[in-house]
């Protein structure tokens, strides 16, 4: 396996450019999206990635136990993982390949198991996210998702200073360009988010978000409804973007396991920049 030894600080897409002068630009953005560039024996995927003198470069196929993978918990039927920021869940009609479904497919292929979707993040949401092992299993909690999903708990930065904590219902409904808004009747899909603020400064408030009911852009909708958008989030009202990323992470989720009904706590640590931002 053909390894660089880093012998002055850049960034990794620049670097390799540089250093490997047999590739093209695509094939340089090919072996970022599938995972296959590790520095000191992890992947790195993210072209920006600030590389120092003395690290090593190595290529090849990730899919052995798949390091990028940060696996919170795991059985015969379930796999939890604590997703990271800007990765789809599964594909769209841009991306095909780089998603984490198609992480997951590649690590439960060396166990002759297949992965089956049972709840998503957002592309910019990263936390606590569960898979299926297999079909029934998916429709057994899909199916009764609502009563098995016991807390849905996230953490967000939110712009501005909220009220100590808020109960917020709407119906929501989505436009054609997929905008997800509150509906002034009762035609959309009922949704119930619940916040209470953890603390503030003068520009940001963070806050702990409990959902009743999981609806696509449930809780950035609903931010925005109360005039206080999560930063980052610019297609729901946010002018502010200081973490690169949406103010989003999924840090608990509980379930009852449908088959033998014992209750599991799935968690995810908040963010260091979550805290960093509100302490500044």
């Amino acid at each position: 396996m053909e390894k660089l030894v880093v012998k002055e600080k850049d960034k990794l897409y620049n670097y390799l450019r540089k250093n490997i002068t047999y590739k093209s630009k695509n094939n340089i953005k090919t072996l970022l999206k599938s995972n296959s560039v590790l520095v000191n024996d992890k992947v790195v995927n993210n072209h920006d990635y600030i590389l120092e003198v003395g690290d090593v470069i190595s290529f090849g196929n990730s899919d052995k136990r798949n390091p990028s993978l940060k696996i919170i918990y795991e059985d015969e039927n379930i796999i939890v993982l604590d997703k990271p920021t800007k990765l789809l869940t599964i594909s769209n009609r841009k991306e095909k390949e780089n998603t984490l479904y198609r992480q997951v497919s590649d690590y439960l292929r060396k166990e002759g198991k297949k992965v089956f979707i049972i709840h998503r993040l957002d592309y910019d949401t990263s936390g606590v996210i569960m898979f299926a092992k297999n079909q029934m299993i998916q429709k057994l909690y899909q199916d009764n998702w609502n009563k098995i999903a016991k807390i849905r708990e996230y953490v967000t930065v939110v712009e501005g200073i909220t009220e100590s904590h808020g109960h917020i219902e709407s119906y929501l409904k989505q436009n054609k360009s997929l905008q997800v808004y509150s509906s002034k009747g009762k035609d959309g899909l009922f949704s119930v988010t619940d916040y209470e603020k953890i603390v503030n400064n003068s520009k940001y408030s963070l806050l702990k978000i409990y959902i009743s009911t999981g609806r696509r852009n449930q809780i950035r909708c609903h931010m925005f409804d109360i005039g206080h958008p999560i930063i980052g989030d610019s297609r729901y009202g946010s002018n502010s973007n200081p973490l690169g990323r949406l103010a989003l992470h999924a840090t608990l989720l509980q379930i009852m396991d449908p088959l033998t009904k014992k209750v599991f706590n799935f968690k995810s640590d908040v963010p260091k920049d979550f805290m960093g931002l509100i302490e500044k």
